[in-house]
C-alpha cells in the first residue's frame, strides 16, 4: 500500500490557501495541448460499479474520446461494465483482455495507458489512486467524496497541489456546479439578492440503498468491499457519500467552509448486522466564520419524510436554492427559467474535456476536498457528540484505512462473535 506523504499540522487558513499561479505558468504546457477536436483522448476507468459505468459513458459521449483500459478489484464488476459500455459505444471502447486489470493494484496499470483517468472506486481508495494518477501526469475525473477521513483528505490535498503545479486538469463529481439553475441562483445570492445570508437548511433524507448479503465463502475484506456503503473506511457514512452534495451547496452559497460543527445522530431503524457500522440519521449544525449557521439533516429511513434540497434565509428574503427560486423583500419572486435540458452529469465531463483540449486552468480538487472535509466534520460531530472545530478535524490522526490491502487482510472494523460491528456512541466515541 502506498504511504501517505508527511503532512504538517493544517490550520483553516493554510488549508484554504492554494499555490501561486506563477508556479503553474512556469511549467511547459506543450504536453497538455491538443488540436481542436483532432486528437483522441485515451480514457482509463478505475472502479466499474454503477457510478463508474455512468461516468465512463458520459466521458465517451464527448467527441474524440476512447476507453482503452479498465480496472476493478472484482472481475465480475469489470466485465459487466465493459459489456454495457461496448453496447453503448461500440466504436469508442477498445479494451482487449491485456488492458483489463483486476486486483488491489490494478489501477496503476490502467492509469499508465491513459490521458484521462476516471476514479470511481469506493471513496476510501480515492486518495491513493488520485495520488498515483497525478504522479503519472494524468488528467483526472474523481467521483465524490474524495476521502473518508482526515488523513485521506490531507493526502488528496497534497496530490491536488502537485496536479496544479503540473498543469493537470481535475474534475470532481459535484455536478451541481455545472447545472445552470444552481449557477445562476447562487450568483444572484452572491450579488446580494436576499442580503446577508445568515441561515441555511440542507437535506438528504431518503430511504437508503442496496445490501449484498454475506456469502459463506467470502473473506471479511470481500464482504466489506461488496457492501462498501456500510463501512466508514470505504464510504465515510451516508453523510459523506450522499449528503456531501447539499453541504457543498451550502459552502458554495457561503463562499467558504465551516469553522466548527456540533450535532447528533444514531441508528434507530437500520440496526441489523448487514448494515455494518454507519448511522441511519444525522442532524448537524455547521457554523461559518461570519456567524451564520447551516442546519443539516440526512437520513436513511424508509417511509419517512424525504427531501433532497437546499434553502437559505437572508436579511432581505429567502431562497429555495435547489428549486432555483428567490423571494426577495419588496420584489417579485425570481425563478430560473433558462435551459432545462442540461444534464449536469454530462456537462461536468464536457467542461473537463474542453479544458483539457483548450489547455485552460481547471482544478476542482481543492473544493472537492474541502466539501469532503465538511461532511467528515459532520460525521465526527455526530459520532462523538462533541463540538468539533475545523482545525481539530482536519488535523485528526484517526486513520480508517486498513494496514494492508489483500483478500486475506483484516479491515480495522471487525464483527463480534454475533456478527455485529461496533457502532459509534455519542459521548464516548473519540473522532479527533
Amino acid at each position: 500500500m502506498n504511504q501517505s506523504p508527511i503532512i504538517h499540522p493544517v490550520t483553516r487558513r493554510t488549508f484554504l490557501s492554494t499555490t501561486s499561479a506563477a508556479a503553474v505558468a512556469a511549467l511547459s504546457t506543450s504536453r497538455f495541448a491538443f488540436a481542436q477536436g483532432s486528437d483522441t483522448l485515451k480514457i482509463a476507468l478505475i472502479g466499474c460499479g454503477g457510478r463508474g459505468s455512468g461516468a465512463a459513458n458520459q466521458a465517451l459521449n464527448v467527441p474524440g474520446t476512447k476507453l482503452v483500459a479498465v480496472a476493478d478489484a472484482f472481475k465480475d464488476r469489470l466485465e459487466g461494465a465493459l459489456n454495457s459500455l461496448k453496447q453503448a459505444h461500440p466504436n469508442s471502447v477498445d479494451v482487449p483482455a491485456e488492458r483489463q486489470f483486476v486486483g488491489f493494484d490494478a489501477y496503476k496499470n490502467a492509469i499508465s495507458l491513459a490521458d484521462v483517468v476516471i476514479l470511481a472506486t469506493p471513496p476510501g481508495f480515492r486518495p491513493m489512486q488520485f495520488e498515483e494518477a497525478v504522479k503519472q501526469g494524468k488528467h483526472v475525473f474523481a467521483e465524490k467524496p474524495v476521502a473518508t477521513d482526515a488523513p485521506g483528505v490531507r493526502r488528496f490535498l497534497a496530490a491536488a497541489e502537485e496536479a496544479k503545479r503540473k498543469g493537470l486538469k481535475v474534475g470532481v463529481g459535484l455536478q451541481r456546479h455545472h447545472q445552470p439553475g444552481y449557477i445562476e441562483t447562487i450568483q444572484r445570492l452572491h450579488d446580494g439578492a436576499i442580503g446577508d445570508i445568515h441561515t441555511l437548511r440542507v437535506y438528504w433524507n431518503d430511504g437508503g440503498v442496496w445490501v449484498n448479503p454475506r456469502k459463506p465463502s467470502q473473506s471479511e475484506m470481500e464482504f466489506q468491499m461488496r457492501n462498501w456503503y456500510y463501512f466508514n473506511w470505504l464510504c465515510g457514512d451516508h453523510i459523506c457519500e450522499q449528503h456531501i452534495h447539499n453541504l457543498d451547496v451550502a459552502n458554495w452559497v457561503k463562499n467558504g467552509y465551516p469553522v466548527k460543527a456540533r450535532g447528533m445522530g444514531g441508528r434507530q431503524v437500520r440496526t441489523a448486522k448487514e448494515y455494518g457500522e454507519i448511522f441511519d440519521h444525522h442532524a448537524v449544525e455547521f457554523f461559518y466564520a461570519d456567524g451564520s449557521t447551516a442546519f443539516s439533516q440526512c437520513r436513511h429511513i424508509r417511509g419517512a419524510w424525504s427531501s433532497v434540497s437546499e434553502h437559505c434565509v437572508g436579511t432581505k428574503g429567502s431562497a429555495d436554492v435547489g428549486g432555483h427560486l428567490i423571494k426577495a423583500t419588496g420584489a417579485d419572486a425570481w425563478r430560473f427559467r433558462g435551459t432545462k435540458n442540461v444534464d449536469p452529469y454530462q456537462q461536468e465531463h464536457d467542461d473537463l474535456f474542453a479544458a483539457i483540449r483548450g489547455n485552460k486552468e481547471y482544478n476542482e480538487a481543492f473544493n472537492g476536498a474541502k466539501s469532503t472535509m465538511t461532511s467528515i466534520l459532520g460525521r465526527m460531530a455526530t459520532y462523538s457528540g462533541a463540538e468539533i472545530t475545523w482545525d481539530d478535524a482536519i488535523n485528526s490522526k484517526v486513520d480508517l484505512f486498513p494496514e494492508r490491502l489483500a483478500w486475506d487482510a483484516l479491515p480495522k472494523s471487525l464483527p463480534d462473535e454475533n456478527g455485529f460491528y461496533k457502532i459509534a456512541v455519542p459521548g464516548q466515541t473519540k473522532t479527533v
